[in-house]
């Protein structure tokens, strides 16, 4: 009887907004019927226009202008650690000038060859020193050193700027509730969500054509995770370990740094971990203005239509970012268990033997190659190259399947893309205001509503509504074809461990490589295009969709499945009546960061032809800018966080009624 009074209760308020959307569609609908009579409610009138790019571009111009003695400060004091390790790893010290310059060599490809097998036995044993000594051996013989360890440096500067920048804004974030919510936390959402192009446009007018640019770049786009982890882990940190410290007579900042950062160490780590990943990206992206590296070579050979060349330096990519991926991790997974270094005696060989045996090496090393030029550089005799192997291959696949993948790639555009892409394009900007705010209110109240609507309009009002929709077609429609693989995939994996066991490599892998890595096979198969776009950009965004459907099908209480099985449950009953619907807020939270990864992605396809705001940024990049670049930025930024804010309200509320 309580069951019954309490459904007919809640079903009127469901009834009355199904009510109401029908209505406010039927509305929509209207206006787009009387788009001729009200032609200004469907496509924003070019004459209302605000000039939002003029105005930054006159403040990024006066910023230039008067400000260009502090940008030529800081760019002469980030230079001085960063031109210290170019040399150190990339390139070679000169001292002096003239016929008595002297040349002290780059740290020997040998030694650091060695380090890197050392450094994976110290943090994880003899697998991991075969994985990470083999990919930093793996870079040497397929002839791409030099810019390896120009990407490396800049890596080995930009993320301890990171890591310490986030851990005090993190800090004080924690200190001052109304700081994380009114200051850092909108910081950081627009961080994350502001496209990795957008970043390039203001280092490039203020400090100019040079690694210092991309460094800057790189440690803005990476220190958000440190941040949040920094926040996450001391709020995780037990209470009573916060109150042992205070009864011991701890000072404040002892409670902090002696007690509270070293119990939050294991989720520092892994904050860790996800900086060196995002800056290596970040790395790969900047080489265009002035980073050079690997992401540099990349470019060149995309442009250049060298798919050979390109596919190697994708794969150094690939074993670059594999080999830190793994050592952070494994370092973070010791940290986790506890694992330190035993101090029994003051001598720093005792302390530290790893450290001291690879300062040996490296030193040994790079001596030797004074003497043996087999230690100075990687040899020519003893590399080799690949590039003509896939260049035979994408000849082969061409020539045997060309007709298979024309008419697959024009059906998919003739039939699905182009007609979604008309709709979006169409649809009235005042009505996706209006609907979306009407989502906004009824997932979270007022004020959601009205951020929501307030975000959509700014891409309305700077005249990208056109170049907006298009992005939220082709993001859309890979966000979609992602969850339909993933969710499936997640859910076999929850439901057979010998089924993740297979995955969970796959998905790691996917997860490690840089974005311009997805684009390379497509674009030898696909060429440039729409559905290049598409097809890299679901390879990119499928991982969390299978991972947080794995993790909530696994997360079920146990308790409640023993329950479900008790009162008679048949296996499928179990998954699909309690399994499935007590998942739901966590595989809903896979959909939201599979969307987010999928705009990240579209925008840097933008290279490979795509006409959203991608290309808009990079016009502006190529034009120099500044206004043009940033309000596209910001359109793709904003809708990121409509997108985020809606999902985690749905996500909240499925909880809250879920208990």
């Amino acid at each position: 009887m309580t069951v019954t009074a309490s459904a007919s209760q809640a079903k009127p308020p469901l009834q009355r907004w199904l009510v109401i959307w029908a209505a406010a569609l039927a509305a929509v609908l209207v206006l787009f019927l009387l788009q001729d009579s009200i032609p200004w409610a469907v496509n924003y009138p070019a004459g209302a226009v605000v000039p939002v790019s003029d105005w930054i571009s006159a403040l990024m111009g006066w910023i230039k202008s008067n400000l260009s003695w502090l940008t030529r400060s800081i760019t002469a004091v980030l230079g001085v650690p960063l031109d210290f390790a170019l040399n150190l790893l990339a390139k070679n010290f000169k001292i002096g000038h003239g016929a008595d310059a002297f040349t002290l060599p780059r740290l020997s490809w040998v030694g650091v060859c060695t380090v890197a097998f050392l450094a994976g036995h110290a943090a994880g044993g003899r697998k991991l020193s075969l994985l990470v000594g083999g990919c930093f051996l793996y870079i040497a013989l397929f002839g791409q050193w030099t810019s390896a360890m120009l990407t490396l440096a800049l890596i080995s500067i930009a993320v301890p700027f990171c890591i310490l920048t986030g851990l005090f804004v993190g800090i004080w974030a924690w200190r001052k509730p109304w700081a994380e919510r009114l200051v850092v936390s909108p910081a950081l959402d627009l961080m994350q969500t502001i496209p990795t192009f957008a970043y390039l446009i203001p280092m490039l007018l203020l400090f100019g054509n040079s690694p210092v640019s991309a460094m800057i770049a790189t440690a803005i786009f990476a220190t958000p995770p440190m941040v949040r982890a920094t926040m996450l882990g001391l709020n995780r940190v037990p209470l009573e370990i916060g109150e042992f410290s205070d009864m011991a007579g701890c000072t404040a900042r002892q409670k902090l740094w002696r007690v509270l950062l070293p119990s939050a160490r294991p989720t520092l780590m892994v904050g860790v971990n996800q900086v060196i990943m995002l800056a290596l990206n970040m790395v790969i992206i900047a080489s265009m203005i002035g980073a050079g590296g690997l992401g540099y070579d990349v470019l060149l050979a995309l442009r250049a239509l060298k798919v050979g060349e390109a596919m190697e330096a994708g794969l150094a990519i690939v074993a670059l970012a594999i080999a830190l991926d793994r050592l952070s991790q494994a370092l973070a997974h010791k940290q986790a268990k506890g694992h330190v270094h035993q101090q029994a005696s003051p001598g720093l060989w005792r302390r530290y033997p790893n450290l001291t045996l690879a300062i040996a090496i490296l030193a040994v090393t790079t001596l030797l190659g004074l003497f043996v030029p087999a230690f100075a550089a990687v040899p020519k005799a003893i590399t080799f190259t690949t590039a003509p192997l896939w260049k035979a291959a994408v000849n082969w696949v061409t020539i045997n399947f060309f007709d298979t993948i024309e008419a697959f790639r024009v059906a998919l555009i003739l039939n699905v893309l182009n007609p979604l892409r008309a709709f979006c394009e169409g649809f009235p900007w005042l009505g996706a205001v209006f609907l979306l705010g009407l989502a906004g209110y009824q997932l979270s109240g007022l004020r959601l509503a009205a951020m929501v609507a307030a975000l959509t309009a700014f891409c309305a009002i700077t005249g990208l509504w056109e170049k907006t929709m298009a992005t939220v077609y082709l993001c859309g429609i890979s966000a979609f074809i992602a969850c339909l693989i993933g969710i499936p995939m997640g859910l076999m994996a929850a439901r057979s461990d010998r089924f993740e066991k297979v995955i969970t490599p796959v998905i790691d892998t996917l997860q490690v490589l840089p974005s311009f890595c997805f684009i390379i096979p497509v674009v030898m198969l696909f060429r440039v295009g729409d559905v290049t776009a598409m097809i890299a950009t679901v390879a990119f965004a499928v991982v969390p969709a299978i991972r947080y459907t794995n993790h909530g099908i696994r997360q079920v209480p146990p308790a409640l499945i023993e329950a479900a099985k008790v009162s008679g449950c048949t296996p499928r009953q179990t998954f699909f009546r309690v399994q499935l619907p007590l998942a739901l807020p966590e595989i809903m939270l896979g959909v939201n960061q599979t969307i987010l990864m999928a705009l990240a992605m579209i925008i840097i396809c933008a290279m490979v032809g795509t006409r959203d705001l991608g290309q808009e940024v990079f016009i502006a990049l190529s034009k120099a800018d500044s206004g043009r670049g940033i309000v596209a930025g910001l359109a793709i930024a904003f809708i990121g966080i409509v997108a985020d804010r809606l999902f985690s309200a749905w996500t909240a509320k499925a909880r809250a009624r879920l208990g």
